[in-house]
């Protein structure tokens, strides 16, 4: 195969989207949430993978943490990968999302948080309780399903579109 039909096959291959974010908690268990202003709806600190920079989930994970909440940790281990379908009310391709521990913040961290104003309008710390309402669908499930790996620790969890499979 000839270095012109090589590119040609890759430049042929399906487009797939991959995210990474960190699960931050309290001392009491509460998940931290931010509040993007480019969308509706709560999410985790994360966002897409440079992977064209050759940037990894776990250095995106952490380098989207730093960049949105202004706190720059050593992620824990790996908690979930989902696979989601492609979007159907705003079309994107398919998803891979990556979801890292990002431990327990202690007051001094929490006090610390500095939000990125281009991205972000808020945060917040919600119960399990609260993420079914706040945060709908995959993301929802995907972040109650890192929560199970923490207190079962029989991680990491295989999610398509946040439900376990395997």
């Amino acid at each position: 195969m000839t270095t012109q039909d090589f590119a040609t096959y890759i430049a042929g291959l399906p487009r797939v989207l991959v995210g990474a974010a960190a699960l931050f908690r309290d001392d009491r268990g509460r998940v931290l949430l931010v509040e993007p202003n480019y969308r509706e709806g709560w999410a985790l600190p994360g966002g897409t993978v440079e992977s064209d920079d050759g940037e990894t989930p776990r250095q995106g994970a952490r380098r989207e943490t730093a960049e949105e909440i202004g706190l720059d940790v050593t992620l824990g281990p790996l908690l979930a990968v989902d696979w989601v379908p492609p979007g159907t009310e705003r079309p994107r391709p398919p998803l891979v999302a990556y979801l890292y521990d990002g431990g327990v913040l202690d007051a001094e961290q929490l006090k610390s948080i500095t939000l990125q104003e281009e991205e972000l309008l808020s945060w917040r710390l919600v119960t399990r309780e609260e993420l079914a309402e706040l945060l709908p669908g995959a993301l929802g499930r995907r972040v109650g399903a890192a929560l199970d790996v923490l207190e079962r620790g029989d991680g990491p969890a295989e999610l398509e579109n946040g439900h376990r499979v395997g």
